[in-house]
């Protein structure tokens, strides 16, 4: 795996697994794609916890779910911190493919 990534991941990975299931709860009625995004997610926590790094089904789902990150505009600026964050692993974890 390469370090970019796991540097990448090491910095965000609290904040992702404090902010997902808060925006889940508060967005998921007005924006059901967000319980897409947290279920992939937490499959990501999953097996980075694991030292599972096979992350790109996981990626890939993310990128089709939130059409490459695309922010809604009538977002909270949370849900808009939680795929900035989703987005920079996804293209750290691409470097080296």
């Amino acid at each position: 795996m390469n370090e970019n990534f796991i540097n990448v991941l090491n910095v965000h990975l609290d904040t992702l697994r404090q902010y997902v299931p808060i925006v889940k709860r508060v967005h998921g009625s007005a924006h059901p794609e967000f319980i897409e995004v947290a279920n992939n997610f937490d499959v990501i926590n999953e097996k980075v916890n694991n030292g599972n790094y096979d992350l790109l089904t996981e990626f890939n789902n993310l990128n089709k779910i939130t059409n490459n990150y695309k922010i809604p505009m009538d977002v909270c600026e949370s849900y808009a911190h939680v795929y900035n964050l989703l987005k920079e692993l996804d293209d750290a974890y691409r470097i080296d493919l």
